[in-house]
């Protein structure tokens, strides 16, 4: 009899249950890095991979309405006929260009050796639909930025904030491109969620074989070394042997240099700090390293 398998992060499935690992793609650059992160992470896992694509309002929404405003009535029925006729025309190019999108996703994973691969095309918002998928997904990937984000300011994209302050899975947020990951950097600062993070990737398959490294950065004292010991014998508990240190600092500042130095492929983290006070989005040091990081980053919330 076959064992049932445990999945990337949470309880045992029922026999013959694959995990599965959910990707949003939105056609912009980054869509072929989370496509191949997905397949990368599948590929050690054995899990399927779902590419979702999800139009919002703005893709199939009507056009301005004041744009009807002011003019003779005569004239108004006929413009918003048009309208409506144009709104028709908006949604269906919509959907065929996100079809487009999720059939060249899909692609792209087997073409990286995946064959349990599926798309789905979804309207509505991020979030609600986040709410929906992660119900029987075990981790999200998704893109640092989207089609509209402002590259010159590095911005995040809402997007992404919004699907890492909403989940309650782990999310997984790819690089602009995709290199193979053998060396995993953990910003461990000893608080609930990178508690978490040790713990599941004690119990992961996904890091099997990779160097991994934990980071405590602040005051060198006791306390600090306590926790991080703690820390290296959960994973060394999984079978993962990892190196503990703790170097004082800004954390923003030296897990950027650390990363970059050492030439890591992946930083784990948690989504929040140790500290109370909690930006109104994700953590400032989650936020900052996603920013600044040139590599992909797994949050644990």
């Amino acid at each position: 009899m076959t064992e049932n398998r445990i999945p990337l992060f949470g309880p045992m499935l029922e026999e013959g249950t694959m995990s599965k690992i959910t990707a949003f793609i939105d056609g912009s650059i980054y869509s072929q890095s989370v496509c191949e992160h997905a397949a990368w992470i599948a590929g050690r896992l054995e899990s399927s991979v779902e590419l979702l694509h999800v139009l919002g309002r703005r893709e199939t929404g009507s056009a301005p309405s004041d744009l009807s405003g002011k003019i003779a009535l005569g004239a108004r029925s006929s413009l918003l006929k048009e309208l409506s006729e144009l709104d028709e025309r908006r949604a269906r190019l919509a959907m065929k260009r996100g079809r487009a999108i999720l059939e060249d996703a899909e692609a792209a994973v087997r073409t990286a050796g995946i064959e349990a691969v599926s798309g789905r095309l979804r309207h509505g918002d991020v979030v609600e639909t986040v709410a929906e998928v992660e119900v029987d997904s075990d981790l999200l990937v998704i893109g640092k930025r989207g089609e509209a984000a402002d590259f010159a300011k590095l911005h995040l994209g809402s997007n992404l904030e919004r699907v890492v302050r909403s989940s309650h899975k782990p999310v997984f947020v790819a690089a602009r491109a995709f290199t193979p990951i053998e060396k995993v950097l953990v910003a461990y600062d000893g608080g609930a969620s990178s508690m978490k993070a040790v713990d599941a990737m004690s119990r992961s398959p996904l890091f099997a074989g990779l160097t991994v490294k934990l980071l405590t950065v602040g005051a060198d004292n006791s306390e600090a070394r306590n926790r991080l010991a703690d820390a290296e014998a959960v994973l060394r508990g999984g079978g993962i042997e990892a190196q503990g240190e703790v170097v004082p600092g800004q954390p923003e500042t030296v897990i950027s240099e650390r990363v970059e130095s050492e030439k890591f492929d992946l930083l784990v983290m948690g989504a929040y700090g140790h500290s109370r006070i909690r930006s109104l989005i994700i953590g400032s040091t989650t936020e900052a390293m996603l920013r600044s990081c040139k590599i992909p980053v797994m949050l644990f919330r």
